[in-house]
């Protein structure tokens, strides 16, 4: 069964950084691209990154570009997004998603929330 565990999320001042993880289990977590989606407050979802399999290809947001890095560790099927420089409108529910089989999987979200 396919499983996400997320974490890192907190309240944070502008300006500040943060490191999300997540831990996937029940597929073979090194053959697929993942990716991070934040929802804020009356917004649909939205793309943040997304990283290849092995993780030599990355894509961004535009939002987000020169200021967020999406990894992965395979040998401990992880998948991070590192957020530097964050402003308020960062603030949301972060969630880290893999396609399947034309099938979208999610994690249960981490709260982002950036403010004074």
């Amino acid at each position: 069964q396919l499983h996400f565990v997320e974490s890192g999320g907190d309240l944070v001042q502008p300006g500040g950084s943060l490191r999300l993880s997540c831990a996937a289990s029940g597929f073979t977590f090194n053959t697929y691209p993942m990716s991070w989606y934040r929802q804020a407050p009356g917004k649909e979802r939205e793309l943040v990154a997304r990283i290849s399999s092995v993780g030599g290809y990355t894509n961004y947001a535009d939002s987000v570009k020169g200021r967020f890095g999406i990894s992965r560790d395979n040998a401990k099927n992880t998948v991070y997004l590192q957020m530097n420089s964050l402003q308020p409108e960062d603030t949301a529910v972060y969630y880290c998603n893999v396609r399947r089989r034309s099938d979208d999987y999610w994690g249960q979200g981490t709260q982002v929330t950036v403010s004074s």
